[in-house]
């Protein structure tokens, strides 16, 4: 188990971090999402032991995770960290890069697992090519694949997709997440993507004012988003009077109500259509399976 307790942390006279506790269970995901300049990265670097601590202390079982102070290297051998920029080896290939601190005293089975790797991360069609001919987001993919290479305890992982388009993005979340499941690796991820959470976590912790902010799972976050900070990583929202919290698909059209507000707007989504309206001169959105007439009066009903 990974044990944070009480722990600060400020960068020069700049509070980043305030007394943050959390556990984490061996196997568990967990995501750290915020607002940007939150913390999400300094809480990774932390537990990595890039830094630090002010106060407070971290363990994973019996070991106490410290900083530079006290280690010659940076992060513990069982834990590994891939950060938003990359640390790899331009001038040599996708598959060297992945197999560059596994034993050469085994060939074969180092091959089968580079393979394995480059597979997880969708590349093996670029197994043969120099990293310097890579795409940023392809680059990111061999990080995530030599981060796993040596198959760590933990592994902290820095908004892991932002470099990786549409078309990648979905297919490498499930193969990677799925992969860090079946080999019981502990995985926390700094994100600001809904999709990196609510499919794939099992707790999620936000970070607010330097502190956490709420700590559950995405499901009762999203079910109870307590605050518009939480709200607003899930999509679309409005905070109406009487009824608190709402999500644009949880207004729905209605033939009367109390809610009568004028369309301003028609967002085309695909399977629907977001509507900007005007309600006691606050602006909402809810969803609606075809555009909207601007200026036409309706009426909107709250479904929980």
């Amino acid at each position: 188990m990974l044990k944070v307790k009480n722990i600060s942390f400020r960068y020069k006279k700049q509070a980043i971090l305030n007394n943050i506790n959390f556990n984490v269970k061996a196997g568990e995901h967990v995501s750290i999402i915020g607002e940007s300049g939150s913390g999400k990265s300094t809480l990774l670097k932390l537990l990595y032991g890039t830094y630090d601590l002010d106060k407070g202390y971290i363990f994973w079982k019996d070991t106490e995770i410290l900083g530079p102070k006290h280690n010659l290297i940076i992060g513990p051998e069982f834990m590994k960290y891939v950060a938003q920029e990359f640390d790899l080896m331009p001038f040599i290939t996708v598959a060297e890069n992945i197999g560059a601190f596994l034993s050469n005293f085994y060939p074969e089975e180092k091959q089968a697992r580079i393979n394995e790797l480059l597979d997880v991360v969708e590349l093996r069609p670029f197994a043969k090519m120099k990293v310097k001919e890579l795409s940023g987001g392809q680059k990111q993919r061999v990080a995530l694949a030599r981060a796993i290479a040596k198959q760590p305890e933990i592994i902290l992982l820095d908004e892991p997709f932002s470099h990786i388009d549409n078309f990648k993005k979905q297919s490498l979340r499930r193969s990677l997440f799925k992969y860090l499941k079946e080999k019981n690796i502990t995985c926390i991820v700094a994100t600001h993507d809904k999709d990196d959470v609510l499919s794939f976590s099992d707790t999620m912790i936000v970070l607010h004012d330097n502190k956490v902010f709420a700590n559950n799972t995405p499901q009762h976050l999203y079910n109870n988003p307590e605050h518009k900070l939480i709200a607003s990583f899930f999509g679309e929202f409005n905070q109406i009077d009487s009824h608190g919290i709402v999500y644009a698909h949880q207004l729905k059209l209605v033939d009367k109500s109390d809610l009568k507000a004028i369309v301003k707007r028609s967002y085309y989504k695909g399977n629907y259509y977001l509507i900007e309206a005007e309600l006691n001169r606050e602006v909402v959105f809810f969803e609606n399976d075809t555009a909207l007439e601007k200026n036409l009066k309706i009426y909107l009903s709250v479904l929980k």
